[in-house]
């Protein structure tokens, strides 16, 4: 018996806070520490084990044996609610094998580098207009609601062929659905809403198919024979609710970061060829969705020299890993030169995330532009005064009053 499974389960509640949003807790470091896995108590109240190093979570995340399934009752929860099987929307993210397989083949060419690529003037556009809009209007401004919050969720309802006017709407479910501490009735409520919306969306893209993402899916399944309504709704559905918080959540992170270093963003507004890397490392960094890449056994078998039995779940903690100093040297140090495209901000393996060329172009966009144009924004207020979102799904910020 190894080290790890003679350990007692740690009984402190799980996941541990992260006060801070530029520093990886101890709480969460502290996990590497012991011995290649640890074993908790999740708040939903299964155990559970932890993987926090780098090798680890990477290799589980390509072990067919571990599956992705969040309606498997053995799943990890970490939320105190669950919603029944069929309540559950059959998202992608939620597969495995060769039905993942085929549900994302059939979307992942929309995502690919040369695909976004004629969509970065776009993408200017929209982030020059809000800056002008800010730059108009109030000050101090919250970046948040002004800017990053707005863009990403523009950006994501053309790619889709939604109403932007709408966005209000999906983006409060949106938040109770990434929340952790919702009761489960306003979780059921949001996803209903949801379904319902992108349901009326998509049989109107079906009678009159125009040229965006849900447009172009239905004339592909149609030309091959395998068109199913229902599962567009929740393809589209999970693009929908991923495509624009997580983004918003690092363009206002990203941003503080970025100020907290003025000599690296000096560098960044003489050569915007550096922001590429500046991009990955603020991913590695924050590293904003932590849980995602959780999974549970379906079969026996082994992780880091530890005996996983089916049935059990697998926490990762991507933040732990992508601070793993046998992988990124001085992990807590911010350095834009660092060049790592190696970090688990994205997940990893087939189930990495399907948006993360778009989150690039994004950011990478607004970084840029930012800098560029108000070269003297500042935090308007002292950094322990943000008001933190630590209770959802991705982590961010509820507000960000800046100055310039």
């Amino acid at each position: 018996m190894t080290e790890a499974t003679s350990r007692p389960t740690d009984r402190a509640t799980f996941p541990p806070p992260r006060n801070c949003p530029f520093h990886a807790a101890e709480g969460h470091l502290a996990r590497r520490e012991p011995g290649p896995l640890t074993k908790t108590t999740l708040v939903s109240g299964q155990e559970a084990w932890v993987a926090s190093r780098h090798a680890d979570v990477r290799a589980m995340l390509t072990d067919p044996a571990f599956s992705a399934n969040r309606v498997d009752p053995n799943f990890p929860q970490l939320a105190k609610r669950r919603l029944p099987r069929k309540e559950t929307p059959r998202t992608l993210q939620f597969m495995d094998g060769p039905e993942h397989a085929r549900a994302r083949r059939a979307v992942v060419g929309e995502f690919t580098v040369r695909r976004l690529a004629p969509l970065k003037p776009r993408i200017q556009q929209i982030v020059d207009d809000h800056v002008d809009a800010m730059l108009a209007g109030p000050r101090p401004a919250d970046l948040v609601a002004a800017f990053a919050l707005p863009v990403p969720s523009l950006v994501i309802c053309e790619l889709l062929g939604a109403p932007y006017h709408d966005h209000e709407y999906f983006q409060a479910r949106t938040k109770t659905l990434l929340s952790r501490t919702g009761g489960i009735e306003a979780v059921r409520a949001a996803i209903e809403d949801l379904r319902s919306y992108m349901d009326g969306l998509v049989t109107a893209k079906e009678a009159n198919p125009g040229d965006d993402l849900i447009g172009r899916q239905i004339r592909q399944h149609r030309a091959n024979g395998t068109e199913d309504h229902g599962e567009l709704v929740d393809m589209a559905l999970l693009l929908l609710m991923t495509g624009h918080e997580t983004t918003a959540n690092m363009i206002s992170l990203g941003t503080v970061a970025l100020l907290q270093r003025p000599e690296q963003a000096e560098r960044l507004r003489r050569d915007p060829a550096r922001t590429p890397d500046a991009v990955e490392e603020l991913l590695r960094h924050l590293t904003i969705v932590e849980w995602i890449s959780s999974r549970v056994a379906v079969a026996d078998t082994e992780l880091a020299g530890v005996p996983i039995m089916a049935g059990e779940g697998v926490v990762t903690m991507n933040l732990a890993a992508n601070h793993d100093p046998a992988v990124f040297a001085e992990p807590d140090d911010v350095d834009f030169g660092r060049g790592a495209r190696n970090h688990l901000a994205f997940g990893y393996g087939a189930h990495s995330c399907l948006g993360q060329n778009l989150a690039r172009l994004e950011l990478q966009v607004v970084f840029d532009t930012l800098l560029a144009r108000i070269p003297t924004l500042r935090v308007a207020v002292p950094l322990e005064e943000l008001p933190i979102r630590d209770d959802a799904a991705s982590y961010g910020l509820d507000a960000l009053p800046v100055d310039w």
